[in-house]
């Protein structure tokens, strides 16, 4: 009874009515105010308001910012971007929720994430990880592609549905892990050595779907960087949307916007593929039809010739060609002889001129010793009484020496 009279003496708000009850007193008393801080969690809504967070090393602040303002704005905010927000402080009635409705928003400066990106960017540059020439190829038509993704999100799913799609004879090995928090960046790269020696995977997507800045950060991590660099296996960085850029997009060896777009860069579309096969058929077709015409006019035209009409004449004419030709071939080889043989006989009457039986017809002999018959050249070789043998132009002797005179001759016969 007590609470209840407690109750009847005190007004009683419905939810709504306290919240903007504390709206009234939020923007009453805090005038509009300016604000810096780190972008993140940048959200475009169709409508054209844009929604987003600020926040510093240990806390975080709601904003809006509606689609007059936005189209004014000379810059595109991004996440992990440091700003200057001016705006008022209000609450949201329905979420509960205050936030910082803004007025104006000017760029600061490069938030603490944008800092170590920036950092570790330019000493890996500088280290030769984005060299374009380490880069590897794609293979134009794997049969098995390894994903590092999370299990539960959605790049599997759009990987699978893609894949499916395009190829579906590819096999998807899955490595499943967490792709943000703490642990993450290890996780990730440790899946990245575990497929490279897992053996039979022809390619590795590594990424996952958007988010913030905080989200994404596993994939700007240097481990994961080298792990990718290590690879032996041509790698695809596929992190976040479009606008999103990380360490492992330099790195990789080719970059996607998105998780689907890494499978069709992976992968060859079978409709594709299939027109591709037609039209190279339909011009082998033409490529034969042609060559055939081709081989057909040049029959026709040989068959029209004068070997095919007057076969006979032609074999005439060869035989009769035979013929001349052989003549000439007797001729030519008759006269050779007898030129050889002319040089013969020439050469024949020399060598006899300069031979031992001329010089024996002019009256001389060789006279040798017996019995070793060896030639006597000087009177001083023989003895008194020793046998020797005369050979003349025609016939020989044989006797005994009975006289030797050493000197007879030398001053002439």
């Amino acid at each position: 009874m007590e609470f209840s009279a407690e109750v009847e003496n005190q007004p009683i708000y419905s939810v709504s009515q306290l919240n903007r009850e504390i709206r009234f007193i939020l923007e009453d008393s805090l005038p509009p105010l300016w604000v810096e801080g780190e972008v993140s969690n940048w959200h475009s809504h169709p409508s054209g308001h844009c929604y987003f967070s600020l926040k510093d090393a240990s806390s975080q602040l709601r904003c809006v910012l509606w689609r007059d303002q936005a189209r004014g704005l000379s810059f595109t905010p991004q996440d992990g971007m440091k700003v200057l927000a001016y705006g008022q402080i209000t609450v949201y009635e329905r979420g509960g929720q205050y936030q910082l409705t803004i007025l104006r928003l000017k760029p600061s400066g490069i938030g603490e994430l944008g800092l170590a990106f920036e950092k570790l960017k330019r000493r890996l540059e500088k280290e030769g990880l984005f060299d374009p020439a380490h880069k590897l190829p794609l293979p134009p038509f794997p049969q098995r592609i390894g994903v590092v993704t999370s299990p539960s999100g959605a790049a599997i799913r759009d990987i699978i549905k893609v894949v499916g799609k395009r190829s579906p004879w590819v096999e998807i090995i899955l490595a499943p892990v967490r792709v943000q928090g703490p642990g993450a960046a290890e996780e990730i790269a440790q899946a990245i050595k575990e497929i490279n020696l897992f053996g039979g995977v022809d390619l590795i997507i590594v990424g996952r779907g958007g988010g913030s800045v905080e989200d994404l950060w596993a994939f700007n991590e240097e481990v994961v960087a080298r792990a990718i660099y290590s690879s032996r296996l041509p790698i695809i960085s596929a992190v976040g949307h479009e606008i999103d850029f990380t360490i492992s997009d330099f790195v990789a060896d080719a970059r996607a916007p998105t998780p689907s777009a890494a499978a069709e860069l992976a992968t060859q579309d079978r409709e594709e593929l299939r027109r591709r096969v037609e039209g190279m058929g339909q011009r082998m077709e033409r490529v034969l039809s042609n060559k055939l015409t081709g081989l057909q006019r040049r029959l026709d035209h040989i068959g029209q010739s004068y070997a095919f009409r007057r076969p006979g004449d032609l074999v005439a004419q060869l035989v009769q060609r035979n013929d001349e030709l052989e003549r000439r071939l007797r001729q030519t080889v008759g006269h050779l002889l007898d030129l050889r043989g002319a040089e013969l006989s020439s050469l024949k009457g020399r060598l006899f001129s300069l031979g031992p039986q001329a010089i024996l017809r002019r009256g001389y002999s060789i006279c040798r010793r017996l019995p070793g018959r060896e030639v006597v050249r000087r009177a001083s070789q023989l003895g008194i009484g020793e046998g020797i043998e005369v050979t003349f132009s025609v016939g020989r002797i044989a006797g005994r020496v009975e006289t030797v005179e050493e000197n007879y001759g030398e001053e002439g016969i």
